[in-house]
């Protein structure tokens, strides 16, 4: 069959991969991606919130780090993305608004934007009355909130379109199709086989292959990196003309413990999200989590009942037991994992493509990505998280 070589071979033709092929590619080096339907899968389905603050969690320092790294990143990155394609890149700066329906959501809210405060994060606490300034349409019941400047969001379909022609216009090698197995000689990987049985050789190997990850063939089993799919629905409604703009801002509300997002598009669009089941591979769109999603929703948006309903869709989030990202050495010389980026793959993606191009031309991993080594995993001292 046939065989050719490659400097770079990226697995994985989602944000991820899309974004650290470009930034290889912008550099001077020979990439070539692999991927049989590039964006369409875990990047196409996301609602593309940036949000370090709004989902920090506790005991999550390094995270919240590596996260407000790439926030602050987003819009250079957008902005070079835009004038390389003539594209836009999606980045919509409007920051976001967390309310709580009850006083027992509000009440949680009020002890998460404390912890947030104390780790000197931008907040701001508003009563019922002023977040409904902020956004008028929010029901009567709406108990409290707080505002964020810093969190955004992006559409990352519009993303996932500019990277597409960003990589075409830097020479990046697109191949669509499966890569059957890593190919490796002793601890070293050198080359990927592909599902037509042809082979690319390369001496660099970046595996952005989200949470089909520990599914790549040809890694030995002991360095397959723990990353499991956490499926989730995610709605897209229509606004008409007389109701827009139903928000200004992101959304994400807590009604009577339960947790939606509502994301505004600049278009009229408004994308809902998002549930959250372990249930393997399964992307089936299942009638309970529509109904979850709707009835959260209206609690806080009364006027969804108004909106046209025009994508159902589920997707599945690469989640790894401590829940943040796999970066840099893989255990396996010339292979390097950009994966396990959970619930933050789009708000992770510039700093992601920036930690792992220079990965990739100096062997040496920066600073910033070294708490993300999957031998973190090694000791058996990381305990799973429940999702979510």
């Amino acid at each position: 069959m046939a065989e050719r070589t490659s400097e770079v071979v990226v697995i994985g033709g989602g944000l991820i991969g899309l974004a650290i092929a470009w930034r290889l590619a912008a550099d001077g080096i020979q990439v070539t991606v692999c991927d049989p339907t590039p964006g369409s899968r875990t990047s196409a389905v996301a609602a593309g919130m940036l949000a370090p603050v709004t989902e920090v969690e506790y005991g999550e320092d390094e995270l919240l780090a590596l996260n407000l790294a790439s926030v602050a990143a987003w819009p250079d990155f957008a902005a070079e993305l835009e004038s390389l394609t003539g594209q836009s890149a999606g980045l919509n700066r409007t920051g976001t608004l967390s309310v709580a329906y009850d006083v027992d959501d509000a009440a949680a809210l009020r002890r998460l934007a404390d912890y947030q405060r104390r780790l000197g994060l931008d907040v701001e606490e508003l009563s019922g009355r002023e977040a409904r300034k902020r956004e008028p349409l929010l029901a009567a019941g709406v108990s409290g909130g707080v505002w964020v400047p810093g969190d955004h969001s992006v559409d990352n379909r519009q993303a996932v379109s500019a990277l597409l022609r960003a990589t075409e216009l830097t020479g990046v090698q697109l191949e669509r199709q499966q890569v059957a197995r890593v190919l490796t000689a002793g601890t070293t990987a050198v080359g990927v086989e592909l599902e037509d049985g042809s082979t690319i050789r390369s001496s660099q190997i970046v595996a952005a292959t989200g949470p089909w990850s520990a599914q790549l063939k040809g890694i030995p089993e002991e360095l397959r990196p723990p990353v499991r799919p956490v499926k989730g629905e995610v709605l897209r409604l229509r606004v008409p003309e007389a109701y827009r703009p139903a928000l200004h801002h992101t959304v994400r509300a807590t009604t009577r413990g339960f947790s939606v997002y509502l994301v505004p598009r600049p278009g009229g669009e408004l994308v809902v999200g998002a549930t959250t089941s372990e249930l393997g591979y399964d992307t089936r769109v299942l009638a309970g989590g529509v109904f979850s999603l709707l009835r959260d929703a209206r609690m806080v948006l009364p006027i969804t009942d108004e909106l046209e309903l025009v994508e159902t869709v589920a997707g599945l989030r690469p989640a790894t037991p401590d829940n943040a990202p796999i970066l840099g050495p893989s255990g396996l010389d010339g292979l390097l994992w950009a994966t396990g980026h959970y619930r933050n793959g789009v708000l992770l993606t510039p700093v992601t493509a920036s930690l792992i191009a220079e990965t990739v031309q100096t062997g040496t991993v920066p600073d910033l990505a070294a708490p993300f080594l999957v031998s973190r995993f090694a000791t058996g001292e990381v305990m799973p998280k429940v999702a979510r």
